[in-house]
């Protein structure tokens, strides 16, 4: 008798196949939206509050701030869509500290996927996320009295700049849910520190009336380009800068883009080593 090799496992060509890096992103992308649609209470923070701050601001804190020349609920209106963009990094954050800590990662780190691909994927749900906050907000606005001046081209551009520097919000929200260690903990970080910069800006008040201090502050916070930035895409500003103003406000989309580009330079190395240092036994 002669002992015979045993038989070597040959994979099928769909068991040995690899999914491309974009049909996994797609597929990630699918699942994060599928949780939604199955929590629909998820979208309260994109369609009720966006409504809740238009109404609030418009018709009740804005009877008492008084812009010569300016009709206020136009000039809020881009100030609240740059703040619920900004929140995009809150609500990646949320998602991939939810997803590390219930294991969610370690499965599929098991999978033939790349690690990229969660990080990638998370990012583009958030986006989609905060986008439809957008189109959400923009509708309402239309009903108070909000609209763009200033034709299709600029007006497309204007969301443009939008979706560039919500991009570069989502670093910020990869990085702190990877060196947070749970969701608590990133709902009172980001909370104390997303709304003191965002209501430090141009977004709701003028900083022409802050102390000096704030004032400079306010000038070159990345959010006030943005802001102003829309208002002059939009046709939405109507107040001539004053001649002492920072550079971010008077050059503001060149501003906006460099900010952008800036921060995601800058904090997608460290994003990236802190999400790997976390997954990493």
């Amino acid at each position: 008798m002669t002992a015979s090799a045993p038989p070597t496992f040959q994979p099928t060509h769909a068991q040995g196949r690899t999914a491309s890096p974009v049909r996994q992103v797609a597929a990630l992308v699918r699942r994060n939206l599928i949780h939604i649609r199955r929590q629909p209470e998820m979208l309260t923070d994109v369609t009720i509050q966006p409504v809740i701050f238009v109404v609030l601001f418009a018709f009740v804190f804005g009877g008492s701030i008084d812009i010569p020349g300016v009709d206020y609920k136009e000039w809020l209106l881009p100030g609240i869509m740059a703040q619920t963009m900004t929140f995009s990094c809150f609500i990646v954050a949320v998602g991939l500290t939810s997803d590390i800590g219930k294991g969610i990662v370690d499965r599929l780190r098991s999978l033939p996927i790349g690690r990229s691909a969660v990080v990638v994927a998370r990012s583009l749900s958030s986006l989609i996320h905060s986008l439809l906050g957008i189109v959400v907000m923009s509708v309402t606005g239309l009903f108070v009295g909000w609209q763009i001046h200033t034709g299709a081209a600029r007006g497309l551009f204007g969301y443009f700049l939008l979706i560039l520097f919500g991009f570069a919000m989502l670093w910020i929200g990869i990085l702190a849910g990877s060196a947070l260690r749970s969701v608590e903990a990133v709902q009172g970080v980001m909370f104390s520190t997303l709304f003191p910069v965002t209501f430090l800006s141009n977004a709701f008040a003028q900083p022409e009336g802050m102390p000096p201090v704030l004032r400079t502050i306010a000038e070159w916070n990345p959010i006030s380009a943005l802001v102003q930035a829309l208002r002059e895409l939009w046709g939405n500003d109507g107040i001539p800068l004053p001649a002492d103003a920072a550079l971010p406000l008077q050059y503001p989309v060149v501003a906006t883009v460099l900010w952008s580009l800036g921060l995601s330079a800058v904090l997608a190395p460290l994003a990236v080593r802190a999400f790997t240092r976390r997954t990493t036994d």
